[in-house]
């Protein structure tokens, strides 16, 4: 059964985001958390690859992404883990190098499990009301659903 994302305003500051997955809870946590396994579907659309994937998983340690595009493009984010809850709740900050959100955000991800597949609810917190809707107004969905589509595949070559 295909799953898609689904996104909207959650309130002033924040978007909510949707995603199951046909894979239990510490599956998807995993690739969610393993550098080895972030890099394989944490791409958006086609053309992108991570050259660089750290993520120190500790409350206060930090991750760094960068993305880089068959055309030359980058595009690099990081952050800071705020709170490790294995393998319910993973909350962490993150800023992208260029500032395209309107300053620092904050992610909250909750995984569900139920019957054998996994919900993640993920609440991203901006700085502003302009912020998130400037967010909402890109084709983010688009990307994080093409993410979310290689994620399905890696989880099942992992189950």
């Amino acid at each position: 059964m295909a799953h898609r994302l689904e996104i909207a305003a959650a309130n002033e500051l924040e978007a909510l985001a949707t995603r199951t997955f046909d894979a239990p809870r510490e599956l998807v946590w995993e690739a969610h958390t393993r550098p080895d396994l972030v890099r394989r579907w944490l791409l958006g659309p086609d053309g992108w690859t991570m050259p660089m994937c750290e993520i120190d998983l500790r409350v206060g340690g930090k991750f760094r992404y960068l993305w880089r595009h068959a055309d030359g493009r980058e595009m690099g984010m990081g952050g800071a883990f705020t709170e490790i809850v294995k393998p319910e709740r993973l909350v962490h900050t993150e800023l992208f190098d260029e500032d395209w959100t309107g300053g620092r955000t904050t992610v909250t991800q909750t995984f569900t499990e139920r019957g054998g597949k996994t919900t993640l609810n993920m609440v991203i917190r901006y700085a502003s009301t302009q912020a998130r809707d400037a967010a909402l107004a890109t084709p983010m969905a688009s990307g994080m659903e093409a993410g979310y589509a290689r994620l399905d595949e890696v989880l099942r070559s992992l189950s």
